[in-house]
């Protein structure tokens, strides 16, 4: 070899060998060839008493003196770190290949029995997050929400003190004044877009039918819904809108679809229910989490095709008053309640078979207003002690693959 040393780490075969680290603390890494030792690229941190695992053009090394976490990966010419072990450790076993590798044993202060598998891929995921964006001009709970993340719109809701017929549209970073409704209402239903948006049912003192349509800047009266009905949902778009679930003085189920002038009567949801979520289009919809008598804060999810609703996964946080956004494969919902006082963070992704918790919201609340997709969501107002009008942009898990080539073999 051309460095002397001991305690190193190894890998590969005998015709294609790889030596890395040791003592003296050294950096050194040869390649064997079968009959004759050359240098290769040096270990980013010099230690002794690690472990290897791989082949000579793909190797893993881990672990050393002090004790040591760092882990390192090896392309046949160069290392660069990668995820550290666990548990820092020298003088341990490894075993496996770059991608797959395993360490086990060595020594902290006392030796040590920890095993640690590690995996890699050429993928590289960067976590879901929720970030701050412009404040509502007007804080309130219990409104409605339409369009995408870059191109908001929230109507109606609660002052504490009024029924709202304030509008606001969102740019993707502040909220400017649209537009007043026609009628000031709460617990109301949205969908479409900022510009051709869609509002129906709600309550002033008393339950209301009120569908209106949005262009951009105003709001006109549209055909009413068929049954009046409060914490109601809503999905689609203004001509092919569906609304469904709410409250009439009694829990309701029903599903009703509009074209643009007129609402029709469409498939019953399986559990009556209000203040649910609601996502998806008027042929393939979702609704997920509600009130009922029974049981304030459900978890029941149900897929609508159209014509009837059929049951999906079940939410993993049961709760009401919760938002939602996004098509009914790739849905998210977030906050809510569980006991009506307190509102919850909890934000979960459906992928059309069941719901997976991702990252909680920065501020935990009910009544809020939501509307974008799974990727780009959008949160606005809500209820946490008080109204508040806070805005958060949603941006989903973004997954990047690190290899400028692939090849097979």
């Amino acid at each position: 070899m051309g460095t002397t040393r001991r305690a190193m780490g190894g890998a590969g075969t005998q015709t294609a060998g790889l030596a890395f680290g040791g003592f003296t603390t050294t950096n050194a890494t040869e390649e064997y060839d079968g009959s004759t030792w050359t240098a290769g690229g040096n270990l980013g941190t010099a230690r002794y008493g690690l472990a290897g695992a791989g082949i000579q053009t793909a190797a893993l090394g881990f672990g050393g003196n002090g004790p040591s976490a760092a882990t390192e990966q090896y392309n046949g010419t160069s290392w660069t770190a990668t995820t550290s072990m666990t548990t820092a450790r020298r003088l341990l076993g490894g075993a496996g290949i770059q991608t797959s590798a395993l360490a086990f044993g060595g020594l902290t202060t006392v030796d040590s029995a920890a095993t640690e598998e590690f995996t890699s891929s050429i993928d590289v995921t960067t976590a879901a997050a929720w970030a701050s964006g412009g404040n509502m001009g007007t804080a309130r709970r219990v409104l409605a929400g339409a369009g995408t993340q870059t191109a908001g719109l929230a109507f109606g809701g609660f002052d504490s003190s009024n029924n709202l017929s304030a509008t606001e549209e969102y740019d993707g970073s502040a909220w400017t004044a649209g537009g007043n409704l026609g009628t000031a209402r709460r617990q109301l239903a949205g969908a479409g877009t900022q510009t051709v948006g869609l509002a129906f049912g709600g309550i002033t003192t008393v339950v209301v039918a009120n569908t209106e349509e949005y262009d951009g800047s105003a709001w006109t009266s549209g055909g009413n819904l068929a049954t009046a009905r409060r914490g109601i949902a809503g999905a689609g778009t203004q001509t092919a809108g569906l609304g469904f679930g709410g409250y009439t003085g009694t829990n309701s189920n029903a599903t009703e679809e509009y074209d643009g002038s007129a609402w029709t009567a469409g498939g019953n949801l399986g559990t009556a229910r209000y203040l649910l979520g609601g996502a998806g289009t008027q042929t393939a919809g979702l609704g997920f989490g509600g009130y009922t008598t029974a049981v304030p804060g459900v978890a029941n999810t149900e897929e609508y095709d159209g014509s009837a609703w059929t049951a999906g996964g079940n939410l993993n946080t049961a709760r009401y008053q919760l938002a939602g956004a996004g098509t009914q494969i790739s849905a998210l919902g977030f906050g809510g309640t569980i006991d009506g006082t307190n509102g919850v963070n909890s934000t979960e992704e459906y992928n059309g078979t069941s719901w997976a918790v991702s990252t909680a919201l920065t501020t935990g609340r009910r009544a809020l207003g939501g509307c974008g997709t799974q990727t780009a969501g959008l949160g606005f107002s809500g209820y946490t002690t008080t109204n508040v009008a806070n805005t958060e942009e949603y941006t989903g898990a973004i997954v990047t693959t690190t290899a400028s080539i692939l090849t097979t073999s």
